[in-house]
């Protein structure tokens, strides 16, 4: 039978989980540090408009190549929104 992790083993495992968090959220801050504010909260509100954008392009249909293109242009592009957005307001 294998003991319980100890508190001293989970704090380290906390610490890891948060610096490699803080690692991949930091990127943009390391790469652009005046303007990662802004592209954060560009991604971040992009992410949440963006899917009003598929309505019209659903609506016509997907029936050409185009439309279609232009459809999983959206979802890449709100993809990206997301991922870039998903730290908005969280380091302040």
């Amino acid at each position: 039978m294998s003991n319980p992790p100890s508190a001293h083993d989970q704090d380290a495992t906390a610490r890891e989980t948060a610096d490699g968090q803080e690692n991949v959220d930091g990127a943009l801050e390391t790469v652009a540090p005046t303007l990662a504010g802004p592209i954060r909260m560009a991604g971040f509100w992009g992410a949440i408009a963006l899917p009003i954008l598929y309505l019209p392009v659903l609506a016509n249909g997907l029936s050409t190549s185009f439309e279609a293109g232009l459809f999983l242009g959206l979802i890449l592009l709100n993809l990206v929104a997301l991922y870039v957005g998903h730290a908005h307001h969280r380091r302040q």
